[in-house]
This record gives C-alpha cells, sequence and structure tokens, in this order.
C-alpha cells in the first residue's frame, strides 16, 4: 500500500493548514487573481525557481503580455527578452506555443479539462493540478518539491514514490477550497517545513505529523543522491566593428534556445571558433589575445569558458544570415534576449554594464 494518511489524520490537516494559511498566506501578486492565465505564468515562472526571484519577472512579462491573446501574437524574441536571467527558457517558448494552441483551438480560453491541457507544450501533471484547482476550483492534485518534502514528513516515509506522493496528495485535496489548501501546502514546504531546520514548533499540523514525532524531521526525506556537474571547457571570440559587437542567435530548441551570444565552441580550438563565425555569419576571423574568462554552472555542467579578442579579417553579414547574426550596438545589446552566461561573458569584455 504505501505510506498512507488515516481518514482522522487527513481531516486534522485540512482543517488546520486552510486555517493557517489564511492567516499566514503571503501577499503574492499571482495570488491576488485568479485569472487562468496569470494561474499558468506565475505556476510556470516558479517551476525550479524561487519567489521571490520571480516577482519581478512576473510583473514585468504581465505588463508587456496582460493576457493570452497578447502572448500568442507576440515574437518569440520579444518573450526571450523578458525571460532573459531566469533559466530555463524550454518554458518560455513552450507558453508562448501552448498559447498559440489555446487562441487557434480552444477559443482563446485555457481548457479546463484534464487531458487537453495536458495536451498543451510545457504543460506536465503539476501545472495541470495547479490550474484546475487554483484558477478553476477544481479538486486536482499537485505535487512539487515542497508538497513532497511535506507529504514525507506527516507519512515518516524516508522514500515517497511518484505514485505514492500523488496518491497522498489527491487523497488529501478538499472538495471545497481545493485552490486555498494546495497553495497551503506549498506555503507551508516554503516557509515551515524547509528542508532544513524545520520550525516544527509553528507548524499548524505537527501535532499530525510522524517525522517530528519521530525526532529527526530533517531525515525525511531521506537525501537523494545529486549527481555531479561535468566540466566542459569552450572559448567565446568577441568581434566589434565600428563599435559594434557580433551576436549570433542560437537555434530555437535545446539549452539557451533562441537566446543571442557571442560566437563559442566547446573545444578550445581558435580554427574551430574561426571556422563558426564564417558560416554562421559570412565574417572572416582571426583568434586574438585572451580577453578574460567566467564560470557558469547550468545544472548540469560546470561551464569554463575563456574569451579572445577576435581580429577582424573582412567581409559582410550574409543576407542568408542576416535573421540569425548581428552587429549590435550597446544600446541594441539590452534589447536583445542574452542569458546571464552572456551578459557576464559581455561585462568581462567591457561590452555589457
Amino acid at each position: 500500500m504505501g505510506a498512507t494518511l488515516p481518514r482522522s489524520r487527513r481531516d486534522t490537516v485540512r482543517r488546520r493548514l486552510l486555517a493557517w494559511y489564511r492567516r499566514e498566506r503571503r501577499d503574492l501578486p499571482w495570488r491576488r487573481d485568479a485569472d487562468p492565465y496569470r494561474v499558468w505564468l506565475s505556476e510556470t515562472m516558479l517551476q525550479q525557481t524561487r519567489v521571490d526571484t520571480v516577482v519581478p519577472y512576473y510583473e514585468r512579462f504581465l505588463a508587456r503580455f496582460p493576457d493570452l491573446g497578447a502572448l500568442a501574437a507576440a515574437d518569440e524574441e520579444d518573450v526571450l527578452r523578458l525571460w532573459a536571467g531566469l533559466g530555463y527558457y524550454a518554458r518560455a517558448r513552450n507558453l508562448r506555443r501552448a498559447a498559440q494552441i489555446v487562441v487557434r483551438e480552444h477559443g482563446g480560453a485555457l481548457p479546463r479539462d484534464a487531458d487537453a491541457l495536458a495536451a498543451l507544450p510545457g504543460v506536465g501533471r503539476y501545472t495541470a493540478g495547479a490550474l484546475r484547482s487554483i484558477a478553476f476550483k477544481q479538486p486536482a492534485a499537485i505535487v512539487d518539491g515542497n508538497v513532497r518534502r511535506v507529504l514525507s514528513r506527516l507519512c515518516a516515509a524516508p522514500r515517497l514514490p511518484d505514485a505514492d506522493a500523488w496518491r497522498l496528495a489527491g487523497e488529501l485535496v478538499p472538495a471545497r477550497a481545493p485552490d486555498e489548501f494546495n497553495q497551503a501546502l506549498m506555503e507551508l514546504g516554503a516557509l515551515v517545513c524547509t528542508p532544513r531546520n524545520p520550525a516544527c514548533p509553528r507548524c499548524p499540523v505537527a501535532a499530525a505529523c510522524e517525522a517530528r514525532a519521530s525526532g529527526e524531521p530533517e531525515a525525511f526525506p531521506a537525501p537523494a543522491r545529486k549527481s555531479r556537474a561535468r566540466t566542459v571547457h569552450a572559448v567565446a571570440g568577441v568581434l566589434v566593428r565600428r563599435g559594434r559587437v557580433l551576436l549570433l542567435r542560437r537555434p530555437s530548441r535545446g539549452l539557451l534556445g533562441g537566446l543571442w551570444e557571442i560566437p563559442n565552441v566547446s573545444d578550445q580550438s581558435a580554427a574551430a571558433l574561426s571556422a563558426l563565425v564564417r558560416e554562421r555569419s559570412g565574417l572572416r576571423v582571426a583568434a586574438g589575445e585572451p580577453v578574460g574568462a567566467v564560470r557558469h554552472l547550468f545544472s548540469h555542467i560546470d561551464l569554463r569558458l575563456g574569451l579572445v579578442r577576435l581580429e577582424d579579417r573582412g567581409g559582410r553579414l550574409s543576407p542568408a544570415e542576416r535573421g540569425d547574426a548581428r552587429l549590435c550596438t550597446r544600446a541594441e545589446l539590452g534589447e536583445l534576449p542574452l542569458s546571464r552566461l552572456m551578459k557576464k561573458a559581455l561585462a568581462e569584455a567591457g561590452l555589457h554594464s
């Protein structure tokens, strides 16, 4: 059967957690309006990203794309520019693609049906559950890292398989106020039932928590073994022609898809870097002196990026490549979607503040 919560404890958890949430919940901008588009946007931004990081991005994004129709009609580059720095850029691309599908196939309104939601790009089980419960007030379960930790401790389950976590969450979510309850579960994990030093004396459901009763709440869930990020060495080139710096746009798919960057190759070959610039832009260059280095950690990659000055040997931007290669002024750099890595690299080269 796996981890269980008896009915009497489930009732206690629901009652006490809802009362606590109504007293203690944070005033966050996406909680002021349960409009489905705003719920969808906030929940997408919050995936693997801290609340305090998301708030300014959410507000800027909503000011530029106030509704689903505006997002559907947006240029991908504009969407990525507002997302730049938030990371996990596939989320932004999927949001735009899904918005276009909703406009085209659902009359511009997010569907309420679970299967229709799950068919949208980027909408997984968690996002579908968040939309159904928070926006549409349906008793749908959600499981994220905070919820999983709370459930693991309530049941003193050191390892809680996905199937058990979703079953427990489904058993807990009430038919009335599922929106508040699911947000309360997440809030509890974020503010009280934290990974380290959980504030058990302040927890509204401490009396129903088996991990607290064990005396070692931090033992639940058991720590997962983290895979070590692999080190990757690369070299990037800085070409400045008449005060303009050469940028190339990455392919739409994959890591940092659709963002702009200075030319770079994943080995440290000057010849490979020069060949890339010629192929992608039509410009002829030669690798010159080093101008610095930056280090950037992705979730699975420890990138060590060396920077070199590129000597301009002539040539014009190829007409066929102009869409994906630009010579940009410093002012234009601020208008393009750039990753944090590229902002660091340009700053190291003295080209970006």
